[in-house]
Order: C-alpha cells, then sequence, then structure tokens
C-alpha cells in the first residue's frame, strides 16, 4: 500500500466530523440565518398580502337565501303510505302496486331536485340561462346583474361567446346543469328530517327568489308524478271491475278505487305535497362569500412561510459550497 492511500487517524477522525458537521442541525444557526434573510420574509409577506388584497376586492358578493322545510304529513304516514298500509294486500291480489309505508318519499324528492332532468327542466322554465352563464356580478349602485358582454349580447338578445367543439356557442344543458349545482344545495338532517335548500347568488333578490320556485317547483314535480301513478292506478282498476263478476273482488276494487280517488282529491288541493315550509327564505343582507379578511390573514401567513423557505433554501445552498476543513 503506497502512501498516497493512507489515511492517519488524525484524517479520518477529521472527516467524521465534517460529516456530523453537515448532518447536524444548528439552531442558532438557522435563527441567524432567518434574522439576516428577514427583509425577503417580510418583503414576502408583503407582496403576498397586497396580492390577497387585490383578490379579495376583485372577487363579487356572494349572498347566501336558503328555507328549512318539513316532510308533509302527506309523506309522514298520511295519504298513499296510509293506503298502502291499509290496503296493500288487497290491492296486491288485484294485481297493482299503491307503493310501501317504507318508501322514503322525502329522500326521492331530494334526488329528484339533485337530477339533471329537473334542474334543467327549472332552468329553461324560468330562463336562468343567461343569470347562470353570463352574469359576473351585482351592481352595487344600481342592483343590477352586470353581463359580460364577450358571453351574451344584451342588444341582440343572442350569445357571442367563444367556445371549443363540442361545446356550442348557446349553453348546452349539461353546462347549465354543472354550473347551476355549484350554486344549489339541498340537504337533509338525519336525526330531525328537517331539509334545507339553498342557493348563492350575486344578487340577494334572485337567490331568495330562485330558492321560492325550487321549494314549489319540487312539490310541483313530486305531486305530479304521484297524481300520474294514481290516475294510472285508477283506470287500472275500473278495468278490472268490468272484467270480474265476483262480488267480494267488485268490492275489494270499489274500496280501492274511492281511496285513490281520495288521495287523487288531496293532493290536488295541497301546494305543499313532499315539502311544508317551515322557514321561508328571506332576501339576505349579509354576503356570504368571499371571507376577505380571512384571505388577507391566509395571504399574509403563506407569503411569510414562502419567505422562510426562501431564505432557508438559499442557507443551505451557501452552506454547501463552504470548503470542508
Amino acid at each position: 500500500m503506497t502512501e498516497k492511500n493512507l489515511v492517519t487517524p488524525f484524517q479520518s477522525g477529521a472527516l467524521t466530523l465534517a460529516a456530523t458537521r453537515d448532518d447536524e442541525i444548528d439552531l442558532a444557526e438557522l435563527f441567524h440565518a432567518l434574522w439576516r434573510g428577514r427583509w425577503w420574509i417580510i418583503s414576502s409577506g408583503v407582496l403576498c398580502t397586497v396580492l390577497a388584497v387585490a383578490i379579495a376586492l376583485w372577487l363579487p358578493n356572494v349572498y347566501h337565501a336558503e328555507a328549512k322545510l318539513s316532510p308533509s304529513a302527506e309523506q309522514q304516514g298520511g295519504g298513499l303510505s296510509a293506503l298502502a298500509g291499509q290496503f296493500g294486500g288487497l290491492a296486491s291480489l288485484a294485481g297493482i302496486n299503491l307503493g310501501g309505508g317504507g318508501t322514503d318519499k322525502v329522500g326521492l324528492a331530494i334526488e329528484v331536485a339533485k337530477s339533471r332532468k329537473f334542474v334543467t327542466t327549472f332552468i329553461r322554465q324560468h330562463r336562468l340561462e343567461v343569470p347562470l352563464m353570463a352574469v359576473t356580478k351585482m351592481d352595487k349602485q344600481s342592483g343590477e346583474l352586470v353581463v359580460d358582454p364577450e358571453i351574451y349580447d344584451t342588444a341582440q338578445g343572442k350569445w357571442v361567446r367563444e367556445v371549443k367543439p363540442p361545446k356550442t356557442v348557446a349553453p348546452s344543458d349539461w353546462e347549465l346543469y354543472k354550473a347551476f349545482m355549484e350554486l344549489f344545495s339541498i340537504e337533509q338532517d338525519k336525526k330531525s328530517g328537517m331539509v334545507t335548500v339553498g342557493v348563492d347568488y350575486f344578487s340577494p333578490d334572485v337567490a331568495k327568489q330562485w330558492v321560492d320556485w325550487l321549494v314549489a317547483d319540487l312539490n310541483a314535480t313530486m305531486k305530479q308524478r304521484d297524481q300520474a301513478d294514481t290516475e294510472r292506478n285508477i283506470a287500472y282498476l275500473k278495468t278490472q271491475l268490468e272484467k270480474t263478476a265476483v262480488a267480494d273482488m267488485q268490492a275489494v276494487f270499489y274500496k280501492l278505487i274511492e281511496e285513490q280517488t281520495k288521495t287523487l282529491m288531496l293532493a290536488e288541493v295541497n301546494p305543499e305535497y313532499v315539502f311544508k315550509t317551515l322557514d321561508p327564505a328571506v332576501v339576505p343582507e349579509e354576503k356570504a362569500k368571499p371571507k376577505r379578511a380571512l384571505m388577507v390573514v391566509l395571504g399574509g401567513i403563506l407569503g411569510g412561510m414562502l419567505g422562510i423557505m426562501l431564505v432557508l433554501a438559499r442557507h443551505a445552498l451557501r452552506r454547501q459550497k463552504e470548503p470542508v476543513l
């Protein structure tokens, strides 16, 4: 072995100490590095805070309107549910299904409210295409909605937005559905059974109006569905009644027809078929978002953290370039 390859104990110990020095974290040294780079940290925090303020002021106010609903008596054991419990066996003998008392009509109504068919019908019926897709904010002075002229030409009443295929100039049902679902919410409290319908929008008056329309249209839709089912049941029962000559079966058919007719009449006179409004929607006086103060605070915190990371990264690079003694 030559002298060039010999490593003395002193040299070996020095190398070990150098490696140990590289692996150790000196808190005093880190604090000193942070202190030397304090202006970087302050500048980063101020810059991000200013940016957060600018974004917070640029974002338009959004208001939240909601209504509290309770399942109507028709869905809590009355109406079709009671009929099914009382005459379900007779109806099954006749070959029809009245639905069971265990049917979750409220849960079904919530899923209907979230369905593409109901939402797109609601949007088209109330002509909400422009408010959904072209409005960017509300004018604070006049209270009027501001339409983006690059999306919709209000003078000519036509869509002028530029989109790439397969999208069309006029928004499709799929686009309208996605846009609406970002503003709409419907939830049921599992303990109390109460249902909350809410809408977020730039205008408090519009948000309140949409909630009212949603509750009314949802009740009407569910009522029409059940009315159609009941009318089919009555028509079927009358057909079967004409075919049978057995007195006992005729009595069954007459009773079922009578109860179905009562149910149909009750549905026609009850506008709040599935949900009764406990707490109607009101025009909100305070915005729901953006949370501007929170945005500014978070911007300052994130800016400070970014500054600390930059200072520590510069310190680590400088430390690696220092020669090992």
